[in-house]
């Protein structure tokens, strides 16, 4: 029998990772589903640092659903250990990788090297870098894209198909037939299933028939907002600091929910809704990543993108004309000479680094600015500490009153929400075997229940549960 092993994002929302064990012809082959970062304090730090072992000479292949570093930031470390294998992605995931995992080395490096500044002084032994550039630089050179829709044959009589899962660019459902027991065995993974309400994005696509599914649960507990109250809500916001003479500081999640923000900002720009002249945009990986999407932009909902050129009459270069691009630092310094009537989306967008921080040093003391946070904070991470409502955090050695006032707006989320869970779910026929992953424990116990009265029997698995296919 072919198995399934989970070893990350169950009964939490990062770290993906599964391994699945097909049994044939009295050998076995392994693939790596998924290769994820954890994010969020320090057991997560842990948990980045053990090493793979011999799973590395004994991988076949690597899948991967999308770019995002929950589900990809460890490709670089199995590749620094040794692994020489295939990763099997779409073009536009391998595009973002590019961009996603050097700016993640640099980031670590950087951060290794004032940590170790410290050590050194304290006589502490010295840290190693998970991994760094020439890791990097490997790890893309391994990368196979697929378009969605195409077969692709893996080791082990193993069928891979990508199916767009309008979530980021690029990003995926992974159907994988695998041979178990004499029979073919479908196995479904949800990835990150996209907000079909949110812009840019295709709609998720449906899935009819699976064995088994592992399905992501992210926002299980809940429905966002409807967009259109949403945007309303955050223009209210935006009119609000501006009367206040308050900047406007946007965490930002460079791949996805900062293009979404740009294109909201620019409907509004061009109402005349927009009163802010200034808009920032300080963070040198969206400033790449939102390049990329303009690049590959006949990926993307051809509608929005008729909204976006109607707006500024087709001209790209209209979309935002009060927008500036940050890259360097001297620039991203400059911003906080600014006390008033701007508009910040800095990195990173849970709050844990970035640029972000530093303006949080000139400007979360400030009751007239407004913290608008439009994404997951996972815990243990410093946004989850605020939207928590903790009224004072410590950034970059420093202890901070939370003045700012603090708005959470999920309608931005480009995950799904219960309902559209449960809708994506129950297409499924013949009621496969349904696994929640990528979930908080209480989150994914409210999504059990809901899906049982849809009459779907879901289980919610623990790390290094083994299941036969």
């Amino acid at each position: 029998m072919s198995t399934l092993t989970f070893q990350g994002a169950v009964k939490e929302v990062t770290g993906s990772r599964y391994l699945i064990e097909v049994d044939g012809n009295g050998r076995s082959w392994k693939l790596l589903l998924e290769c994820g970062l954890h994010q969020g304090g320090v057991d997560a730090d842990r948990a980045n640092e053990v090493p793979f072992g011999k799973l590395v000479g004994e991988l076949e292949a690597v899948v991967l659903s999308h770019g995002h570093l929950d589900h990809s930031g460890l490709l670089p470390k199995l590749v620094r250990e040794g692994y020489r294998g295939p990763i099997h992605c779409t073009r536009g995931t391998r595009d973002l990788l590019e961009i996603m995992l050097q700016d993640a080395a640099f980031v670590m490096a950087k951060d290794i090297e004032w940590e170790n500044k410290w050590r050194k002084r304290n006589a502490k032994p010295l840290l190693e870098p998970l991994y760094e550039i020439d890791d990097v630089e490997q790890t893309l050179s391994q990368c196979v894209s697929h378009p969605y829709g195409q077969p692709v044959h893996l080791p082990g009589g193993v069928t891979l198909v990508f199916r767009d899962a309008g979530h980021i660019l690029g990003s995926a459902i992974v159907e994988l037939t695998i041979p178990s027991g004499g029979q073919q065995k479908r196995l479904v993974f949800s990835g990150d299933l996209g907000n079909p309400s949110s812009v840019l994005m295709k709609e998720p696509e449906k899935v009819f028939d699976a064995d088994l599914v592992l399905m992501e649960s992210t926002y299980g507990d809940r429905d966002h907002r409807p967009l259109e109250e949403t945007i309303e809500e955050f223009a209210s916001v935006l009119e609000e600091a501006h009367a206040d003479g308050g900047n406007v500081l946007i965490p930002a999640f460079a791949v996805g929910r900062t293009q979404e923000i740009l294109y909201h900002l620019s409907v509004l720009y061009h109402q005349g809704r927009l009163r802010q002249q200034l808009v920032f945009l300080d963070s040198p990986m969206a400033i790449k990543v939102t390049e990329l999407y303009h690049r590959a932009r006949k990926a993307l909902d051809p509608e929005d993108l008729k909204v976006l050129n109607k707006a500024s009459s087709g001209d790209t270069a209209q979309y935002l004309p009060v927008l500036r691009m940050t890259r360097t630092v001297e620039e991203s310094m400059a911003i906080n000479r600014i006390r008033g009537g701007a508009i910040i989306i800095a990195g990173a967008g849970m709050c844990n680094g970035g640029r972000i921080v530093h303006h949080f040093r000139y400007n979360l003391e400030a009751s007239a600015t407004r913290l608008v946070i439009v994404g997951f904070q996972a815990g243990g991470t410093i946004g989850r500490q605020i939207v928590d409502g903790a009224e004072r955090i410590r950034v970059l050695g420093q202890d901070l009153a939370v003045k700012a006032r603090v708005h959470t707006i999920g309608g931005f989320s480009a995950h799904a929400g219960q309902s559209q869970l449960i809708g994506w779910a129950g297409a499924f026929r013949n009621h496969p075997r349904f696994f929640l992953v990528h979930g908080e424990p209480e989150t994914q116990k409210v999504l059990q229940a809901a899906l049982a009265e849809s009459d779907i029997e879901a289980q919610i698995p623990g790390y290094g549960d083994r299941i036969e296919l």
